[in-house]
């Protein structure tokens, strides 16, 4: 049995404790906006928070989130008002979006650590991997997200 709270919902699975969490995400709870990428932790299309960390949950075996807090893109803001997202819209970020969920999640997470980043910041610590090349837009994106979070009072 493994237990946890996923976007602030008790669960509790009777399931191998070995098996990833985006695949428990995706196919026991049904939270279909974490996608599956690459399958060893290099794109991070699959990217959640756990315990408000950016993880990788193709990698993370669902055993090692028991008693953890998870939040997926469907629990960041469920009316879309979260200021990355918002910043996400504003720069028309998204291209094909496959990939923009993991994106959000990891921005989400390095804003928290770095509430106004450089270029240099986002280039060296955001890692995932966009195939059709919107960088340009992310950055801008957390740039924006960042204003807007400090014109709020908070961080994004």
């Amino acid at each position: 049995m493994v237990a946890f709270t996923i976007n602030g919902q008790h669960q509790e699975l009777d399931i191998e404790p070995e098996t990833p969490l985006l695949w428990v995400i995706r196919d026991e709870l049904g939270l279909t906006g974490t996608k599956f990428g690459c399958g060893i932790a290099q794109c991070g299309a699959c990217t959640v928070h756990v315990d408000g960390q950016a993880v990788r949950s193709c990698s993370l075996q669902v055993g090692d989130a028991d008693g953890k807090t998870i939040t997926t893109i469907e629990g960041l803001s469920p009316d879309g008002t979260h200021p990355v997202q918002q910043a996400w819209l504003a720069e028309d970020v998204p291209q094909c979006g496959y990939c923009q969920s993991g994106q959000i999640m990891a921005a989400v997470a390095f804003l928290n650590e770095h509430p106004d980043p450089s270029d240099a910041d986002i280039n060296d610590e955001l890692t995932n991997i966009c195939r059709c090349g919107t960088y340009a837009r992310i950055r801008a994106a957390i740039h924006r997200a960042a204003a807007i979070a400090k014109d709020a009072g908070g961080t994004p």
